[in-house]
């Protein structure tokens, strides 16, 4: 009887306790979300974005008052002001590919603008391959490769050498400019190819981009290439807060010329004292082991000046800074 009455106090005392936690566990947990809730209501925040008044591409008003340029022209900077890794990849190796690009198209006479089209193409990763075999920053096909003055072939593919693939699309490009006299149709033309945008042209009697009906990819095309420019043009009004030190800096090079065969490219590597890793780094257009060169046809091979790929090096001459926040984001 006695161990009847001490089993009945203990499960009161233990049915108390659990009714006191239960009850303690349910006042205080939505207090603690409710705390969470609003640090996160407060700190996480993403915004509708701007679209500047006034927009061109290569000197060519955007006619981005009508609602369909408009909207397209939101789609694509919401996707590249949202796809924040990306971008900001792109923000970066800008600062290390723009130096070589606008050179040559000034030198051509092609508007600085077509950078950000080599921007859209492969966000400066040499080494691309579309899944259709175009290649380079440029993302040239091997016909049209040839076409404009670049050597393909098993040794040597010089759609991944940036200054000579620029000089290629530079021709193309003034080419497409000379048939439409817009460098927004030439930018197109580009994207879908001469033969496919003329016959869109034909068919929909306008040579105007903003008016033609086009595939999906060719249809957003100059809208993501407006994008970058509008994005990389003022990168802290989209959220992109950069120091000067986080871009990749330009890294001095010089250049060797050779008229011969190489077979030892390793030991080549080695006699400039770099791997053979840097070699094919600064000259991924040589696609062998050893550089065959039957014609003795002039080649120039780029490589790094002494100490200049130390990144205590190459920063030596830029500022510290510090990230300075607009008042309305403190």
């Amino acid at each position: 009887m006695l161990y009847k009455k001490i089993l009945i106090a203990f499960a009161s005392v233990l049915f108390v306790v659990l009714i006191f936690f239960l009850f303690n566990y349910s006042t205080n947990k939505p207090d603690k979300d409710t705390e969470y809730q609003k640090s996160f209501y407060k700190n996480y925040k993403i915004f509708a974005l701007d679209i500047p008044d006034s927009l061109d591409f290569a000197g060519e008003k955007v006619a981005a008052n009508r609602f369909d340029v408009r909207e397209s022209i939101d789609h694509e900077l919401l996707i590249n002001t949202y796809w924040q890794s990306q971008t900001i990849m792109f923000i970066k190796k800008a600062n290390r590919f723009f130096p070589i690009v606008e050179p040559i198209l000034k030198k051509y006479g092609v508007p600085e603008d077509f950078k950000y089209l080599a921007l859209a193409e492969s966000g400066f990763v040499a080494n691309t391959v579309s899944p259709a075999g175009a290649t380079g920053v440029w993302q040239f096909m091997k016909a049209s490769a040839l076409k404009y003055g670049l050597e393909v072939n098993e040794n040597i593919d010089e759609r991944y050498n940036i200054e000579k693939e620029t000089e290629a699309a530079c021709k193309l490009l003034l080419e497409a400019y000379k048939s439409y006299h817009s460098w927004t149709m030439a930018a197109a033309s580009y994207n879908v190819g001469m033969g496919g945008l003329n016959k869109q042209v034909a068919m929909q009697k306008t040579s105007n981009y903003y008016d033609l009906y086009l595939n999906s990819e060719t249809a957003r095309y100059i809208y993501r290439v407006i994008s970058f420019k509008i994005i990389l043009s003022n990168p802290k009004k989209y959220g992109f807060y950069l120091r000067k030190r986080d871009l990749y800096p330009v890294i001095p090079t010089y250049t060797v010329k050779v008229d011969s065969a190489i077979t030892d490219l390793v030991g080549f590597a080695a006699k400039y004292k770099i791997s053979y890793k840097l070699l094919m780094e600064f000259n991924p257009w040589i696609r062998t082991t050893t550089l065959v060169n039957v014609s003795r046809k002039a080649y120039n091979i780029t490589l790094p000046k002494d100490g200049s790929m130390n990144y205590d090096v190459l920063l030596s001459d830029v500022p510290d800074e510090n990230i300075v926040l607009p008042d309305t984001l403190k």
